[in-house]
């Protein structure tokens, strides 16, 4: 077993334990919602908060991983946009594929690259996940305003929707405590640490609840040009432009993982609330996670 399938199979199997938990209905559905909401409202946001606010950028190479990061998505949703332009999917389906090639599984990147890198790996990751999901999240709200059923009532709506994820906001205070030379006070340190702590396993164990294997027929299009952004197109960019930009070492290898991983379950959410179509978000989150564990190691080998 090489290392890399070694870091995902404790992560898998949080995810299948998730998973055959809700089957077996040992906890309500409410309580699994409640578990959901509580990592991406508090969870994960405490976890954010302490790395990045522990974390200087001094010394880390940010920008070239900030251009690889921006050229990346950009490329992937040009490539996206040109497929809806050729191919007139529904829109609302559309929203869905767009979601399931932009967006990452952000419980699984950290997890994955602390598995692998230990807390370097962890700090690294979580730069590198602050650049995602500011920029993940405006190009996904933007392709909701002009393709998604919801009504956007203006400028303010938009920007609305952009400053209350409460993930941009664990980043932007992250960030302001690191580049501000703030820092995390030490009993704050301890109390995040303590909260940010179960982030992972919580979120890793909603992943698989999440899971819905008996909706996916009837969504091969979607499921097919999602996948081939999401574990083709990212993986090859990212590392024509790691090449590029001259990173190596734990920074070129976060940014590795993070751009080969299934979407993220959140992408449902934000189907149900913005006019997207839930079914087919539903099953590429599905198609997806199962893929990933088969697909990451071989991908990881190539490329890390």
């Amino acid at each position: 077993m090489n290392s890399f399938t070694s870091a995902l199979l404790p992560i898998l199997v949080l995810i299948v334990l998730g998973y055959l938990l809700k089957r077996a209905r040992f906890l309500s559905d409410e309580t699994w919602s409640g578990i959901e909401r509580l990592t991406y409202f508090i969870l994960f946001p405490a976890l954010l908060i302490h790395t990045l606010g522990k974390q200087t950028l001094a010394g880390t190479p940010w920008p070239s991983m900030l251009v690889v990061v921006t050229g990346t998505l950009l490329l992937t949703t040009t490539v996206l946009l040109l497929l809806q332009r050729f191919r007139s999917i529904n829109d609302a389906t559309f929203t869905s594929i767009f979601q399931g090639g932009i967006r990452f599984n952000t419980y699984i990147t950290l997890a994955v690259a602390h598995s692998l890198f230990g807390a370097e790996g962890l700090a690294m990751a979580s730069v590198a996940a602050g650049f995602m999901i500011v920029l993940i999240n405006l190009l996904c709200i933007s392709v909701f305003v002009v393709w998604g059923k919801a009504t956007f009532n203006g400028v303010l709506s938009f920007i609305r929707e952009i400053i209350g994820n409460p993930l941009i906001i664990g980043c932007a205070i992250g960030w302001f405590l690191s580049i501000s030379g703030i820092g995390v006070p030490s009993i704050a340190g301890d109390i995040l640490e303590i909260i940010g702590r179960a982030a992972l396993p919580f979120g890793l164990l909603a992943v698989g609840a999440a899971l819905k294997p008996e909706v996916m027929r009837g969504h091969l299009s979607p499921i097919v040009f999602s996948s081939l952004a999401q574990f083709g197109l990212k993986p090859l960019i990212v590392a024509l432009l790691i090449s590029i930009t001259g990173l190596s070492g734990i920074a070129a290898g976060v940014l590795t993982i993070a751009f080969m991983t299934p979407t993220a379950p959140s992408a449902y959410i934000l189907a149900r609330q913005l006019g997207g179509d839930t079914e087919a978000m539903a099953s590429i989150i599905t198609f997806q996670t199962l893929l990933a564990f088969l697909i990451m190691p071989l991908i990881g080998t190539i490329f890390l």
